[in-house]
């Protein structure tokens, strides 16, 4: 039984597989520019023509007091056209605190409660414990 059920899944897995693709039209590329520079800048933009648009550049960035502690940083922002026809953009900037998108479509977190705000508040305006058997 589980062997008939096995190959059943396989075969209509393989019929799916098998099936052709709806061909799509290529998209295509109306602006496109690539920089990279020598000293670790760059900046890149495109359109496409379904209305698709992004742009980023970046810089490097040395994060603490040794060099060699460096990352990329970056800023830009995409947009594209949605199935209901409205154009969506987000931006972003990536740096030491992580990747931070903004976009007037996307959710955002709901405001801290007044009494977990007082009470982190307060937590943090203690001073440091101390370990006494050390």
């Amino acid at each position: 039984m589980m062997k008939s059920v096995i190959l059943l899944l396989v075969c209509a897995a393989t019929a799916t597989l098998a099936r052709p693709q709806a061909q799509k039209e290529p998209v295509p590329i109306i602006s496109y520019t690539n920089v990279v520079d020598f000293d670790g800048t760059y900046n890149y933009a495109y359109e496409s023509g379904d209305g698709s648009k992004a742009q980023q550049s970046g810089q490097l960035k040395v994060v603490g007091p040794e060099p060699d502690k460096a990352g990329e940083v970056s800023q830009g922002s995409f947009s594209y056209v949605g199935e209901d026809g409205k154009t969506y953009t987000i931006t972003y900037t990536a740096d030491e605190n992580g990747f931070i998108p903004a976009g007037d479509h996307l959710p955002t977190a709901p405001p801290v409660p007044e009494a977990i705000a007082k009470s982190v508040a307060y937590l943090l305006s203690l001073p440091p414990k101390t370990d006494k058997n050390k």
